[in-house]
C-alpha cells in the first residue's frame, strides 16, 4: 500500500480518537532536500466549511497538503488539526482518527475491480463492506454498474468518484481535496463540487487544492492565494476572484 492511499484508507488496530474539526497552519516552513517551498505559512480553516487554496502551479498548495495530512514533515512551525498538534503523527494514524486526503492523482489501485477498492476502504475498521457498498452505489450509481471492472480503467470522472467515496464511507472529520477537477469535464466537476458542499453541510472540515478559481471559490465559504511557498492573500470568494486573476495573469 503506497504512503499516499494509506493516508486515505487508514490503517488497522490501535485506539482511534476522533480528531476534532477544523485545521491550524502555524508558521509552517518545509523543504525538498535544501530546497525550501512553505516560507512560513499560517492558514486558519473554520470547523464545518469549505476551504479553497489557489495558485498557479509551483505555488506549494500540494506541498502543504501533504504536511497537513503527515506525509511530509515540516521543518518548522506546527499543525494543528482542531486543538491537537499533528506533530509527528504517521499518515495511517491521522487517517483512522478522522482525516481523509484524497491527492492529486486519485490514490486508487488501477489492478483492482471496484469491489476490491471499496473492500479496502474497510481497513480502518467500523464499518463492512456491503455498507460501504451501500453508501457509494448511492451517491454513484454509476460505479455500482462498473463494480467488477478494473479501477485503471474507468474514466477520470469515475475514477475520481471511486476516490472521493473513501470520504463518505468514513465519514472523516476533515478532507483535504488536491486538484479534484484535473482532467475532467465540466459537468462531472460540477457534479463533484455539490457533493463537496454537501458534506461541509453535514459538518465536514474541508480544504481543497484548485487551479480553476470559480469552480473552487463556487462552494467555498473563504479562500486563499498561495504564490512561491506563501500565502499572499486570504478574504471572501468573491475578494478572492478578483484578487487571483492578478495573480494568474502576471
Amino acid at each position: 500500500m503506497s504512503a499516499e492511499t494509506a493516508t486515505t484508507a487508514g490503517g488497522g488496530g490501535g485506539k482511534v480518537l476522533e480528531l476534532p474539526p477544523g485545521i491550524a497552519v502555524k508558521d509552517v516552513k518545509a523543504a525538498y532536500g535544501r530546497i525550501e517551498v512553505l516560507h512560513g505559512v499560517d492558514l486558519v480553516v473554520p470547523p464545518g466549511s469549505v476551504f479553497a487554496l489557489l495558485g498557479p502551479n509551483g505555488a506549494g498548495k500540494s506541498t502543504l497538503l501533504k504536511v497537513i495530512s503527515g506525509r511530509m514533515r515540516p521543518t518548522s512551525g506546527e499543525v494543528l488539526i482542531g486543538d491537537r498538534p499533528v506533530g509527528k503523527a504517521p499518515p495511517e494514524k491521522l487517517a483512522r482518527n478522522g482525516l481523509c486526503a484524497i491527492p492529486e492523482g486519485r490514490g486508487i489501485f488501477p489492478n483492482l475491480t471496484v469491489r476490491e477498492n471499496l473492500r479496502i476502504w474497510t481497513y480502518r475498521g467500523g464499518i463492512g463492506t456491503k455498507e460501504v457498498e451501500d453508501r457509494t452505489f448511492e451517491t454513484f450509481p454509476r460505479l455500482k454498474d462498473r463494480r467488477r471492472q478494473m479501477a485503471g480503467t474507468l474514466s477520470g470522472g469515475e475514477q475520481q468518484m471511486l476516490a472521493i467515496s473513501r470520504a463518505l464511507v468514513t465519514e472523516p472529520k476533515v478532507l483535504l481535496l488536491d486538484e479534484l477537477s484535473m482532467g475532467l469535464a465540466p459537468l462531472v466537476v460540477g457534479e463533484l463540487y455539490e457533493l463537496v458542499a454537501t458534506l461541509a453541510g453535514q459538518g465536514m472540515t474541508i480544504l481543497l487544492v484548485e487551479q480553476f478559481v470559480t469552480t473552487a471559490l463556487s462552494v467555498a465559504g473563504r479562500a486563499a492565494i498561495m504564490v512561491h511557498g506563501r500565502i499572499e492573500q486570504q478574504g471572501t470568494p468573491e475578494e478572492m476572484a478578483e484578487a487571483a486573476l492578478g495573480v494568474y495573469l502576471a
